[in-house]
């Protein structure tokens, strides 16, 4: 493999077909320049959907409120089903074992807070304690509601880092009084959300508080949990169970989707996390026709070269040359080519995809395009074996031949 004269005739051989042999490497450059690129695409696209899951647990469950489209009981589709807190109650004593629950009330008609003489746009939420956690809500000031806000009904509020800014802007917010709808809820807590910026535009309050004062009823929008470790592989069957209970109460057909829907979080994380995973072997698979179509070119081409040598390996062998050096040589000039181009492409495609994740802003779904070291340890296994299965079949038919038959070849 390092012998001096064996490199010396692979250089000369490349000089004298510069064009072709450029052509024939570019191939394999391009194979290898698409499949990191691709890869590191699909690693975007990868890390841009797990930060959109990232932001709530990962092992919740949220039941929202629909109205019927399955005729049930002499009741007509279209009939609008409403969640009040012994609905809450009624989740909470069939599946006791959650983690952390909650009742959420959207409010969306209240988007006015004001403090002193700043206004902003910003959205209120009636919640339970247990919110923090499917919202994955991170306090980083004071405290979040308590129970003890739930059961006596108190006007507090634990607002989001941008209300803060926007509205306090250097003054210190904790103990201070907002004023939302024309009602002055304290102070009690500062938060941030890795949601969107809509998560982090928002003020919770004790959805007791809001239903007493902004509501005059018992009605929420939404109940949500988090399933303890143990129940993670089932939880299709614990919402599905849900589901049966609350049609039973809301006189609704159990198998009406559109009547109560359930949002499983685990199970859509896998949903797509499978379907990643899928878009990562079509792109593997992509690449590498991509890689195999070069690669039959440097065979094809090493097929010539053999064929243009004819008369020279005859003479080697003539004086004394073993088919063992023919196939070395032969192997060892395909190796050469297809490693030098494509690690050219490989160094291309990876500096491509570093350059897009440092200049091209992260977007909801797409973050942060990466190809993992290990990646790129295999691509260039990969183009080790491709040039030895180049350089085979040509270097098999130059070994077998016949030193007489060579130097009769024009």
């Amino acid at each position: 493999m390092f012998d001096i004269d064996k490199w010396q005739e692979i250089f000369a051989n490349i000089r004298k077909n510069r064009l072709r042999t450029f052509l024939t490497g570019f191939s394999v450059s391009w194979g290898i320049f698409m499949l990191m690129v691709l890869l590191g695409a699909g690693n975007g696209l990868k890390n841009g959907v797990e930060k959109q899951f990232s932001r709530d647990a990962t092992n919740s469950v949220w039941l929202n409120a629909g109205k019927t489209s399955l005729a049930f009981e002499g009741y007509q589709p279209g009939k609008e089903i409403r969640f009040t807190n012994e609905d809450f109650e009624l989740v909470q004593t069939s599946y006791k074992n959650y983690e952390h629950i909650s009742s959420r009330m959207h409010m969306w008609d209240i988007n006015l807070i004001s403090y002193k003489s700043k206004y902003g746009n910003f959205n209120m939420k009636g919640v339970h304690p247990g919110m923090v956690f499917p919202e994955k809500i991170a306090v980083v000031k004071g405290r979040f509601v308590n129970d003890l806000d739930i059961k006596e009904s108190r006007k507090v509020a634990c607002i989001s880092k941008k209300i803060v800014e926007e509205l306090f802007i250097k003054e210190e917010p904790l103990g201070k009084e907002i004023n939302i709808n024309g009602i002055l809820f304290k102070v009690v807590g500062v938060f941030h959300d890795d949601g969107g910026d809509q998560d982090n535009r928002r003020a919770y309050v004790p959805v007791s508080t809001t239903q007493k004062a902004f509501t005059g009823n018992n009605k929420i929008d939404q109940i949500v949990m988090t399933v303890a470790p143990e129940d993670m592989e089932r939880t299709d069957e614990i919402t599905e169970d849900l589901r049966k209970i609350l049609a039973a109460k809301h006189h609704f057909d159990p198998n009406d989707q559109k009547a109560v829907f359930l949002w499983n979080n685990l199970k859509e994380y896998r949903k797509i996390m499978g379907l990643m995973d899928g878009i990562t072997i079509f792109i593997w698979i992509i690449g590498i026709g991509t890689l195999i179509a070069g690669i039959v070119g440097v065979s094809n081409i090493m097929m010539i070269v053999v064929k243009e040598r004819t008369n020279e390996i005859g003479i080697r062998k003539a004086l004394g040359a073993t088919p063992k050096s023919i196939v070395a040589l032969i192997l060892q000039e395909s190796i050469f080519i297809t490693s030098l181009f494509g690690y050219t492409g490989l160094i291309a495609g990876v500096f491509l995809v570093e350059a897009f994740q440092q200049f091209v802003p992260d977007s909801d779904f797409f973050s942060k395009p990466e190809v993992e070291l290990s990646v790129a340890l295999q691509a260039m296994a990969l183009l080790v074996i491709a040039g030895l299965l180049a350089g085979y079949f040509p270097a098999r038919k130059a070994s077998k031949v016949e030193p007489i038959e060579a130097l009769r070849a024009d």
